[in-house]
């Protein structure tokens, strides 16, 4: 009898040590949460996105799995903040400059051509100054998010494969593609025909002769494939397009709290080596596009002062009504000091 209660109890214990182990593993178990991107994979910005999934799912042992999905597998540029505000996904990869001024317009000072002079100036102003947080917290309040990584995509300047760009006469009668409304004053004042397009429809229309011309970081026509059909480029930088690592601020508060700090830390590291390393990315994109046979022109002289000029003159007064006037005020005086 006793041999029988004794086989009992090690079945027992046994079994009491398997639901233990099964409950140990429930408890583990991974949160699961999808990552959107409307990157190509090759892009910078989808390789540090990439970067940061595999950081959180390696640091924290398996109990946090973020599973990134660039090239607009879930959600494209223009969707993704309503689908992470929605909870459809609980990270993306948002661009600030296409997504934000639909929620708070004074953001477009961020497209504002020559403002700001790095990424740390226009994070700074948006994080720091009265008035940019204020235009911060407004579009994180309304959307539900948080930021998590800073994910810049790179400074922007013009390609087109139709002329070389020696200047402000030589835009004249291009077929530029619009992507922002912030776009719009400076190809009137180029003389320039708009023709609004999604990302996802540029290559063809390259290729087709649909429009010519782009404003764009050079890593995207890189990873895009857009050199393909460009040969000519113009400097100067005209904006720092940044972008950011947003996760839904509701499912971001239901994680356990050692895995806030977790995505937090990793996102402030990704972040820092994303911004440390796009310039020299863009950089070397450039010159595999002269390798390829294409030119880049810097203005300089004259020429620089004649866009600038136009700039002063007719585009920045032309971009009035895309924000409110002391929030220019604010940007221009927090760069000034």
């Amino acid at each position: 009898m006793l041999k029988i209660n004794l086989r009992k109890a090690a079945g027992l214990i046994a079994s009491i040590g398997v639901f233990a182990s099964l409950s140990t593993s429930v408890v583990a178990e991974e949160i699961v949460a999808r990552m959107s991107g409307h990157w190509g994979p090759t892009h910078q910005s989808a390789i540090h996105a990439q970067m940061f999934a595999d950081e959180v799912t390696k640091r924290s042992e398996g109990r946090l799995r973020i599973e990134f999905y660039p090239s607009k597998q879930l959600f494209g540029i223009r969707e993704v903040m309503g689908a992470i505000t929605s909870g459809a996904v609980e990270l993306g990869g948002v661009v600030g400059v296409v997504s934000f001024p639909s929620i708070n317009k004074n953001f477009n000072v961020a497209s504002y051509p020559g403002l700001f002079n790095s990424y740390d100036q226009q994070r700074a102003f948006f994080q720091e100054s009265e008035m940019g947080k204020s235009i911060w917290d407004e579009v994180t309040t309304k959307t539900n998010t948080k930021l998590i990584m800073y994910n810049p995509v790179g400074p922007v300047m013009t390609f087109s494969s139709k002329r070389e760009l020696t200047g402000v006469d030589a835009m004249k009668g291009l077929k530029a593609r619009r992507l922002l409304k912030s776009e719009e004053p400076m190809w009137d004042a180029l003389g320039a025909n708009r023709v609004s397009l999604p990302t996802g429809e540029v290559y063809t229309a390259l290729q087709t002769g649909m429009i010519d011309t782009i404003n764009s970081p050079p890593g995207s026509i890189e990873s895009y494939s857009w050199w393909e059909n460009l040969k000519f480029a113009q400097k100067p930088y005209q904006y720092f397009a940044d972008a950011y690592i947003m996760a839904n601020q509701s499912w971001f508060d239901s994680l356990p709290a050692d895995l806030q700090e977790l995505v937090i830390e990793v996102g402030q590291e990704i972040g820092n080596v994303s911004t440390n390393t796009i310039l020299d990315a863009g950089e070397s994109t450039l010159t595999k596009f002269v390798a390829r046979g294409g030119i880049v022109t810097e203005l300089s002289g004259d020429e620089k002062a004649k866009f600038d000029k136009l700039m002063i003159e007719k585009v920045m007064p032309a971009m009035a009504h895309l924000f409110d006037a002391d929030a220019l005020d604010a940007a221009e005086a927090f760069v000034a000091n």
